[in-house]
């Protein structure tokens, strides 16, 4: 199972630009590597990466292979109200996970 560290400021300024952060563990195989018996290791690729705030997209990427294991986002947004970050990555097993932060806008 795929992990992940999501960093969300726990308290902003409505109007404040926010950094947000995500560190995701997952090797990344190619599938262009041999294993040590000789065989071909399988792809298994982080694909995509999306992130809501209050349930509205605010950013999203697309992995390919050249991604380095284990990929480090960062990414800002401007702090509107008090809510959650949800991050959410589906890999090439079809499989979406997530993870979620809280933040208090004042």
């Amino acid at each position: 199972m795929t992990q992940a560290l999501v960093s969300v400021p726990a308290k902003a300024r409505r109007g404040d630009v926010i950094e947000i952060k995500t560190l995701i563990a997952h090797p990344m195989e190619t599938g262009y590597r041999v294993g040590v018996s000789g065989e071909a290791i399988p792809r298994d690729i982080l694909h995509t990466l999306a992130c809501t705030y209050n349930g509205e997209e605010i950013f999203r990427a697309e992995f390919h292979p050249a991604i380095a294991a284990n990929p480090f986002v960062t990414f800002f947004t401007t702090a509107t109200e008090s809510g959650v970050i949800v991050v959410s990555w589906t890999g090439d097993d079809g499989a979406t996970r997530t993870q979620q932060a809280k933040i208090a806008v004042e």
